[in-house]
């Protein structure tokens, strides 16, 4: 039985989380990616154009799928945790943030 299908809490599925964002491309575009969905949410916000409200889910999925597959060559967590998935992308790019995580591999 793989990990994943014994995930019961969220603490759990963030150490299973990391294990999927290993290499440091994969992390920068996970951290790319959640940036600019907070930049249009900002720009939505200042600017009152909720039409750019799209690109959100084109930044926060596309850049992190694309690392997951072509970086790390696995499926996103997402298609099985969707909420717990998000909580983590945005965890990961708070604790970069703020140096609680590195983008590079410590040994």
């Amino acid at each position: 039985m793989h990990f994943q299908n014994r995930i019961k809490t969220y603490k759990e599925f963030y150490q299973f989380y990391l294990t999927k964002h290993i290499k440091p491309l994969t992390k920068a575009f996970h951290f790319l990616g959640i940036l600019l969905v907070f930049a249009v949410i900002f720009y939505v916000i200042q600017s009152g154009e909720e039409r750019f409200l799209w690109y959100c889910p084109i930044f926060g999925f596309g850049f992190a799928w694309f690392s997951q597959t072509i970086f790390e060559k696995n499926l996103p967590s997402i298609i099985r945790y969707l909420i717990w998935s998000l909580a983590s992308d945005s965890r990961l790019f708070f604790e970069i943030l703020t140096g609680n995580k590195y983008l590079k591999t410590k040994k």
